[in-house]
């Protein structure tokens, strides 16, 4: 039987269990997974890993995105907009995080607060999509 890293007995509640030793370099691993099971429509999937990720790196604002995106996935529309807004509060000029709260905000009807962040993105960075998703003309 192959090792699979390094792993060491941990003891909880009276009973022995095997944990994974948490490094940055899984943390890595972790996160490129996450991005292909949210890929592969395996939201939760990826919010299990982010989790310990984001627990070890609570500034990591991609792994925060990408938790939000996964949120977003899995319906789970609350945290998602709890993400969302965190990666605002560090990053204001991220269009794609005012662009997937507006969807957000959007799903839950939350019609206004959509709008404004449909705006912001728009006006952040003129992607056609964001444009018409702000009801901006986008005809010349």
């Amino acid at each position: 039987m192959r090792s699979r890293g390094p792993v060491f007995n941990h003891r909880i509640e009276g009973k022995d269990s095997i944990v994974a030793d948490r490094n940055p370099e899984t943390h890595v691993i972790d996160f490129r997974a996450a991005e292909h099971l949210l890929a592969a429509r395996d939201p939760r999937g990826a919010v299990k890993l982010l989790d310990s990720v984001i627990a070890a790196h609570p500034e990591n604002t991609a792994a925060r995105l990408l938790r939000a995106r996964a949120f977003f996935a899995a319906a789970q529309l609350r945290p998602a907009q709890l993400e969302f807004e965190l990666v605002l509060e560090r990053e204001p000029d991220n269009a794609f995080a005012h662009f997937a709260l507006a969807r957000t905000f959007e799903r839950s009807g939350q019609t206004a607060q959509a709008t404004r962040h449909f705006r912001l993105a728009a006006a952040l960075d003129p992607k056609p999509e964001y444009l018409q998703a702000a009801g901006f003309d986008t005809r010349n």
